[in-house]
């Protein structure tokens, strides 16, 4: 369980130090972009790895209604992920919408993995997640909505949610994890 705590902390370290130390963060320029780029990446690899080492109490497990609803968020959170990238129209009304797939991401693995490691990982990035977007509101109050997006960056989000969507379920697969059923 360390080994994922400390991938955890890692990972909201290297997030944090724009929002919690912009000066420092500044001053450091593309070479801060590269520590960013490598300690989250390294958080990946512990929390991963953390994560898959690690034992706790189960109190609930996976049920094919929950798994459904799981698909499901996962699907829209995809989505979101996709649709930020594109800037379509549902950007105009979800503010955050990469940390709001984080959050939407982390409800939805808690459905369907009941136990204490899954509440370290995938509770800890739903913190991290919430507390994000509360920093950078009070650091930026204002939000101009982007302007609205053309059909065809509709289209390509949703075709990208559906790749994006089916090469996640395959890992899933080849990991172990039936995402299905």
């Amino acid at each position: 369980m360390t080994t994922l705590i400390l991938g955890l902390i890692l990972w909201s370290g290297v997030h944090f130090w724009k929002r919690l130390a912009p000066d420092s963060r500044e001053k450091m320029g593309d070479k801060g972009k590269l520590v960013v780029t490598i300690g989250a990446v390294l958080g990946i690899v512990l929390m991963v790895i953390g994560y898959r080492a690690a034992e706790g109490a189960v109190y609930w497990g996976r049920s094919p209604a929950m798994t459904g609803i799981n698909n499901l968020l996962m699907l829209f959170a995809v989505y979101l992920y996709a649709a930020s990238g594109a800037k379509t129209r549902i950007t105009r009304k979800i503010r955050h919408p990469q940390l709001t797939a984080v959050k939407i991401w982390a409800v939805a693995h808690l459905l369907v993995n009941g136990d204490v490691p899954s509440f370290v990982l995938f509770g800890g990035l739903l913190a991290w997640a919430v507390v994000e977007v509360i920093l950078i509101n009070r650091a930026n109050r204002a939000w101009t909505p982007p302007p609205v997006a053309p059909m065809k960056k509709e289209i390509t989000a949703i075709v990208a949610t559906v790749v994006v969507f089916a090469i996640i379920a395959a890992v899933h697969a080849w990991l172990g994890y039936n995402p299905f059923g």
